[in-house]
């Protein structure tokens, strides 16, 4: 009996490291063709499209270098655009920062929008709908307060919508880590991990049908047609619906090959972990049948169990082999070559670690629906915060 057992789990592990192969396989494959599909991009697009554009951040508090992030949108080489930041308190300490940039450009128009209204749990949504009010142009961009763009960023973005079926552009990131584990276990995800699951949704589906909070850039009137902020701001992946409501108009979101950056905060292991919790489980509920999907991913915890199970036969030795080679070869494609990373080299032998932390997060996601998020406790129930 004991021997059926270990032979029915020996079984289901090379099952998950055959799974966890084409997996990464598929990861090489849509990182190929997101970098193919941008040079044609790149080839047709319209260097004229430069409508005015408003610049729309949300801010709570303070994140690690918010300053040089503030500033960087204010270096741009385009003709013109404003800058909408959005407190729901005049007392929060990110004011001072606009405050500064205000004096440092006084050339920019640059405007503090105070939001006491609070329209539902997810309190960025709820300024962004008072924020789109206050913006004097068509187009709008959300990006978060800790996004790090370059001088061109956008140049970049605009053109597409030349095309009138464009709905959404929206682009990946990379983090940049502190020095603390919890910080560059993030960082080492972001860039191995998060992005290329996104490059394999979009490959799978066809395009993307969802934005990411790095950038989301899109019409006045196409937000109003989804009923506005206001519609999404019960829900915690607002990034993603606010895309797939976007896609969901018969408007094609497009991922840009821009690539922007955020600073990651000094996070111990406790508070990386409660942030990876609010993503697994914003994920699930947003992704469910995605997210299980996850299970068949984690090659470096099935190829453990091979050897395990298998007695440390010589065979299951390669196999784990096999398993890591291409998880480092994902990691350096994506994270080197699409994202720039510079910091994934450095930390790629705690690849294996941050692989299994994952896993056994994915596992403990599916029981609970409590989340925390700036400092404070919200219920998830099918994607809607419930503040507790």
């Amino acid at each position: 009996m004991v021997h059926s057992i270990v032979r029915l789990l020996q079984l289901l592990s090379i099952l998950g490291c055959v799974s966890s192969v084409s997996y990464y396989a598929l990861c090489l494959w849509s990182a190929r063709a997101f970098v193919r599909t941008s040079e044609t991009a790149g080839r047709k697009r319209s260097a004229e499209f430069h409508s005015p554009v408003s610049i729309l951040k949300p801010l709570k508090g303070i994140d690690p270098e918010i300053y040089e992030s503030f500033r960087s949108h204010c270096l741009q080489d385009y003709p013109e655009y404003e800058i909408v930041f959005g407190v729901s308190d005049v007392a929060d300490p990110a004011v001072a920062s606009v405050e500064q940039l205000q004096r440092e450009f006084p050339e920019r128009s640059i405007r503090l929008v105070v939001c006491p209204d609070i329209l539902g749990p997810n309190v960025k949504v709820s300024n962004l709908e008072h924020m789109a009010k206050a913006a004097r142009y068509e187009f709008l961009i959300v990006n978060d307060s800790d996004i790090r763009v370059e001088k061109g960023y956008l140049r970049e973005m605009m053109p597409p919508f030349a095309e009138p079926d464009v709905g959404m552009v929206t682009c990946l990131y990379r983090g940049v880590a502190e020095s603390t584990f919890g910080s560059r276990l993030e960082s080492l995800g972001i860039s191995t991990d998060f992005c290329a699951g996104v490059l394999v949704a979009r490959w799978l589906e066809g395009g993307l049908h969802f934005g990411l909070g790095s950038t989301m850039a899109f019409r006045q009137r196409d937000l109003e047609r989804i009923g506005g902020f206001k519609a999404i701001v019960d829900f915690l992946a607002d990034d993603y619906e606010l895309g797939r409501r976007i896609a969901e108009l018969g408007r094609e979101v497009i991922l840009s090959d821009v690539v922007v950056e955020t600073h990651l905060p000094a996070y111990d292991f406790q508070s990386f972990v409660a942030h990876q919790m609010r993503w697994a489980r914003g994920v699930r509920d947003a992704r469910l049948g995605g997210y299980i999907g996850l299970g068949s991913t984690f090659g470096v915890l099935w190829a453990l169990l091979t050897v395990i199970f298998s007695r440390a036969a010589s065979w299951s030795w390669i196999v784990l082999g096999v398993v890591l080679l291409l998880r480092l070869l994902v990691a350096a494609i994506v994270g080197r070559g699409i994202l720039r990373d510079r910091q994934v080299f450095r930390d790629v032998w705690l690849l294996p670690a941050r692989d299994l932390i994952t896993a056994g997060l994915w596992v403990i996601s599916f029981w609970g629906h409590t989340v925390s998020w700036r400092g404070e406790r919200f219920e998830l129930r099918k994607g809607r915060l419930h503040r507790i």
